[in-house]
């Protein structure tokens, strides 16, 4: 089956519909952490219902315990697996998505004069028989013809898009209708009739009957506004098929996803961060980390190239799975309920004029301003790197202390002064590869390699030479002060 593409805007339409969704995660921490790639592995042969719901619940603060379950039970049965998939399987066949048609606006009221549409084409027929049949006024029937023509098709030309979008609404309807009624759930039956009801007589279906009864009758026109009045007054049934069938189809996704990852595990609760063996979902052969932090936040240092940024990356994403899904992709995972968000990426932008520095300033105001409304855990990469390096200590520090004390921060910098100034609130380790392992240990980056790989990078002998006297210079002046 070939899914239809669906935009990022369509999939979060849902979650932003909702008056009452609280977000525990914004736009940049989103692109940060490689979400949307990681969306997408989730997503693969999965309807826009199961994609919409797995959105929500990445952003919702919620209880996961019950949905975790339901994912559980899921994984451990593969015959009641591929039932439910096989049932779901028609909510794929959408291709547009129904969530702001339910939980947004109400839909309006039909018409006072939709009574008088069928009336139309019997006008018509009636007054031209009379223009052939009576000749002494036939001047004047034919007139009245051809004014019932036109309102026929003005009506039509009128709401000739409006028709066509409502039937791509209505049918994704009827796809979680008859999903929701072959699924033996207590109101399955009420389903099936009222899926029954939103559907077009079976004379309409007819070859070339329906291009007839639409152009000379305005079936399409009227069953728009019919269906829609079904759907109005039945919207809150309409709500809790879309939640449940969303539900079903997301936690089929989840449990497919599993199903063929290497290494999972179900998150502990607690107010210590210990992942064990953990690796990043999107990276093939990843070679697996022990990562534990407590109440005291971490500064890590490495050298460069060492994966720092994927480090980071990849305890973000756990943490986010842990809370969003109840899971991690490691071999043991105790994780608090708390929001993530990162800076990671800062960059300039040449549509508002905004430089890389003043984007990294609007960053950090961001980050402080969610520090004071919840804990949370803040995930930092090399803060204000778009300044000289006092001024990049100085500003990194201050407010790197602020958001460890009303949070708890895991930060990447080779500024490794700030290790010493920050040392009330993180504690300092050092990550490193060794046999082809990801290594973590308490303490800061002894052998630094920034110079190194100017050799290794072919660059000249004599500019190698000259940038190590520099270092050896600067490094005699601060050891000075």
């Amino acid at each position: 089956m070939n899914d239809y593409p669906f935009v990022p805007s369509d999939v979060a339409l849902y979650r932003r519909t909702l008056s009452d969704a609280d977000t525990m995660l914004d736009r940049q921490t989103w692109d940060d952490l490689l979400l949307p790639a990681y969306s997408a592995q989730l997503a693969r042969e999965t309807s826009i219902f199961g994609q919409q719901e797995l959105h929500r619940r990445l952003h919702a603060d919620e209880d996961v315990s019950a949905s975790s379950a339901r994912v559980r039970a899921l994984l451990a049965d593969d015959g009641q697996r591929q039932r439910l998939t096989a049932i779901n399987s028609c909510l794929r066949g959408a291709d547009r998505e129904i969530s702001e048609t339910l939980f947004g606006a109400e839909l309006p009221a039909s018409p006072r004069w939709l009574p008088a549409l069928g009336w139309l084409a019997p006008a018509l027929l009636l007054s031209a028989a009379l223009a052939l049949a009576m000749n002494w006024l036939w001047m004047w029937m034919w007139i009245v013809v051809l004014a019932l023509f036109l309102t026929l098709c003005g009506i039509q030309a009128r709401h000739y898009d409006a028709v066509q979008e409502w039937e791509r609404i209505l049918h994704g309807t009827q796809l979680m209708l008859r999903a929701h009624g072959l699924l033996a759930w207590e109101d399955s039956a009420a389903a099936a009739a009222l899926n029954h009801r939103l559907s077009r007589s079976l004379l309409a279906e007819l070859p070339g009957a329906r291009d007839y009864a639409d152009w000379m009758f305005l079936q399409n026109v009227r069953h728009y506004f019919r269906s829609r009045d079904v759907v109005r007054t039945n919207i809150s049934f309409l709500r809790s098929s879309f939640e449940r069938v969303a539900a079903l189809d997301a936690d089929l996704a989840l449990a497919r996803h599993l199903s063929q990852a290497p290494l999972h595990c179900w998150a502990e609760q607690g107010d210590e961060v210990a992942l064990d063996d953990v690796v990043h979902p999107l990276l093939e052969d990843a070679a697996p980390l022990t990562f534990g932090m407590a109440k005291q936040g971490v500064f890590i240092s490495g050298q460069n190239g060492i994966g720092k940024s994927t480090l980071l990356r990849t305890i973000g994403l756990n943490l986010i799975t842990a809370r969003a899904f109840g899971f991690c992709y490691a071999a043991r995972a105790v994780t608090p309920l708390q929001p993530v968000y990162t800076s990671m990426q800062n960059e300039d932008t040449m549509d508002n004029g905004e430089s890389f520095y003043m984007a990294e300033l609007r960053r950090g105001q961001e980050l402080l301003a969610l520090a004071a409304q919840r804990p949370a855990i803040f995930i930092v990469d090399e803060i204000f790197r778009g300044t000289n390096y006092l001024e990049s200590v100085s500003a990194a520090g201050a407010v790197l202390h602020t958001l460890a004390r009303q949070g708890r921060v895991v930060v990447a910098s080779h500024h490794l002064v700030l290790a010493s100034l920050l040392s009330d609130c993180l504690r300092p380790w050092c990550v490193s590869r060794r046999d082809g392992r990801w290594q973590l240990a308490p303490g800061l980056l002894q052998d630094t390699n920034g110079l190194a790989l100017l050799t290794e990078r072919g660059f000249d002998a004599a500019v190698v030479a000259r940038a190590g006297s520099i270092h050896a210079r600067l490094l005699a002046h601060e050891l000075s002060l």
